[in-house]
């Protein structure tokens, strides 16, 4: 695996130029920023959104607008373009991202070479037995 590093660095670099290391964040406040992203994806899903939605500024509801369904919105040929549709993505896999971008910006904030690391330990996984030990989620 290759580049993730680079990522980590560009995501680290952008938000302290937003001003999010202004102030220095104790390793305790980074694991409670990760749960908080993870928790947002778990209520989009228990709501029943899709993976990405964007809010309909133009129905009352503020209803999902999905990207891939062409029968959500009459501006469905022209989606990229709608002036209705906010620019904010929304969803389960975009709270998910949220989280490893609150990791990448740890990493790249303490240099930690997470391209190796990430190889290094999917490597051992696949050393280990089926279920490890018979483990349930």
């Amino acid at each position: 695996m290759t580049g993730i590093n680079e990522v980590a660095k560009q995501i680290h670099e952008n938000a302290v130029d937003h001003g999010w290391w202004d102030e220095e964040r104790s390793f305790p406040e980074i694991i409670a920023l990760c749960h908080s992203e993870l928790s947002e994806a778990l209520e989009e899903y228990r709501s029943g959104r899709p993976f990405e939605w964007y809010a309909c500024e133009e129905c009352e509801s503020g209803r999902p607008c999905d990207p891939e369904d062409q029968y959500d919105c009459a501006n469905y040929s022209f989606k990229e373009k709608c002036e209705h549709r906010s620019k904010k993505p929304e969803g389960i896999a975009v709270e998910m991202a949220d989280c490893i971008i609150r990791i990448l910006d740890w990493c790249g904030k303490e240099g930690i070479d997470i391209d190796r690391i990430i190889s290094t330990k999917h490597e051992y996984n696949k050393s280990r037995p089926y279920r490890h030990g018979g483990k349930k989620c």
